[in-house]
C-alpha cells in the first residue's frame, strides 16, 4: 500500500470483528466498531486496534460516528447488517422481523456521513430483496458508483465454501471487487490439519477454545460410522435417527456428516460445533470440531481471542459470535480492493 493513501473506516454490526481485521490486514485504519451484543465488546477490542462502541445501528448519529466534518484522508463506512432476516431459512418460514429495517438505517447513515467509499456484506439471498433494492437506490441518488455480486469466499482464500453478497459504491469512480489470481482454495487439512489431537468433550489445556463437545454413545457410534463427505445414508440402519427415517427427513442428508481434509468446509453456522446440525465432524477424529477449528475455518488467526482468560466458555455463544462473523480473508480482499480502487482514480486524476 501507497503510505500517501489513508482510508479511515467505520464498522457498523462489527461483531467480533472479523471484517475490521481483514481491512486493518489489508492496510485500512479501521477507527470504530458499532454492536448492540456486549458478547462482542472483548473479542473485539482485544484484538483489532479500534475502539467499540455498544449501541444499536437505530440510534445511532452521525456526530457519534465522528464524521460530520470531513478528516484527512478517504472515509469508508463498512458493515454487515445481521443476515438472518435475509436468509433462506428465514424466507421459507415466511417470517419478517425488525431487523429488515437496519439496512435502511445504514442508509440513513450513508446520507449523513457521506463517506466516500461503502462496503456491505450479507447473505447472497438480500440481493432478491425490496430493502436491498432501496439501498442501493439510494447510494445512486447520492451519487455512488455501486457494483455488486455474489462470491464464494473460498475464492479469496477462505477456508470454507461460504456464498456471500459483497457491495462496494465509491463516489471517487467506478469500482468493482478484485478477483484473485488464483482460485485454488485453502482445504480443511491446510487450514486445522495440524492442531493437537482432542476426544469429544475434550479441552487442550494451552488453547481452551479448541475444544470440542461430549457425544451420547449412539452419536459416538454415529460419527465412526461416517466417511468424510458421505451421509447417514451410508450407517446401518439402526443409527438413522426416527426423523431422517420418514419421507420429510430424507432430504436432509448433510447433517450428522463428517468434513473432506482435501475439500473447503461446510459453511461455518452458529451451531457448527454441534455434530448433528450439519456436516460438522472431524474429518478423522471421533467428534465434532471444536470452537477453535470453526474460527480457523473463518479466517480468524489461531491466536484470535474471544474470551477472557480465566473467564467460563459457553459454546453457544461463542459459536454465535464465530459463526455470524464476516471472514476475515473476505474483509482482507474488500479492503485490498478498495485502496486498488483509490489508488488507481488518484493516478487517474493526476493523468488529466
Amino acid at each position: 500500500m501507497h503510505r500517501s493513501i489513508n482510508v479511515i473506516a467505520i464498522d457498523l454490526f462489527c461483531g467480533v470483528g472479523g471484517l475490521t481485521r481483514g481491512l486493518e490486514k489489508s492496510g485500512i485504519d479501521v477507527r470504530l466498531g458499532v454492536d448492540i451484543d456486549p458478547d462482542c465488546e472483548y473479542p473485539y477490542t482485544a484484538n483489532n486496534g479500534a475502539k467499540f462502541l455498544l449501541k444499536s445501528v437505530t440510534d445511532l448519529t452521525a456526530a457519534e460516528l465522528g464524521q460530520g466534518k470531513k478528516k484527512t484522508g478517504y472515509r469508508l463506512l463498512a458493515g454487515c447488517a445481521p443476515c438472518q432476516p435475509f436468509s433462506t431459512y428465514h424466507q421459507k418460514a415466511g417470517a419478517k422481523d425488525d431487523r429488515w429495517k437496519l439496512l435502511d438505517h445504514f442508509g440513513r447513515l450513508a446520507r449523513e456521513t457521506e463517506p466516500d467509499l461503502i462496503t456491505m456484506e450479507n447473505v447472497p439471498n438480500l440481493e432478491k430483496q425490496s430493502v436491498f433494492r432501496d439501498f442501493v437506490a439510494t447510494l445512486e441518488s447520492m451519487k455512488y458508483h455501486v457494483s455488486y455480486e455474489v462470491v464464494d469466499c473460498s475464492e479469496f482464500g477462505v477456508p470454507q465454501q461460504r456464498r456471500r453478497l459483497v457491495l462496494l459504491a465509491s463516489k471517487l469512480g467506478p469500482i468493482e471487487l478484485l478477483r484473485p489470481k488464483s482460485k485454488k482454495s485453502k482445504t480443511v487439512r491446510q487450514a486445522i490439519g495440524r492442531l493437537p489431537r482432542i476426544k469429544a468433550g475434550g479441552v487442550y489445556a494451552r488453547d481452551p477454545l479448541h475444544q470440542s463437545c461430549e457425544l451420547s454413545d449412539i452419536n459416538l457410534k454415529r460419527i465412526r460410522a461416517s466417511k468424510p463427505g458421505g451421509t447417514w445414508r451410508d450407517w446401518d440402519k439402526e443409527l438413522v435417527a426416527p426423523c431422517h427415517r420418514r419421507e420429510t427427513g430424507k432430504t436432509y442428508p448433510g447433517v450428522y456428516g463428517r468434513m473432506v481434509w482435501d475439500e473447503p468446509a461446510p459453511t461455518m453456522t452458529t451451531q457448527y460445533y454441534a455434530f448433528g446440525s450439519g456436516r460438522f465432524g472431524h474429518p478423522s477424529q471421533a467428534r465434532g470440531i471444536s470452537l477453535r477449528e470453526g474460527a480457523i475455518l473463518q479466517s480468524f488467526p489461531r491466536g484470535y481471542k474471544f474470551v477472557k482468560r480465566g473467564q467460563p466458555i459457553f459454546r453457544k455463544t461463542v459459536g454465535r459470535l464465530i459463526g455470524n462473523a464476516v471472514p476475515v480473508k473476505l474483509g482482507e480482499a474488500i479492503g485490498k480492493s478498495i485502496l486498488s480502487h483509490v489508488r488507481s482514480q488518484r493516478g487517474s486524476k493526476k493523468a488529466a
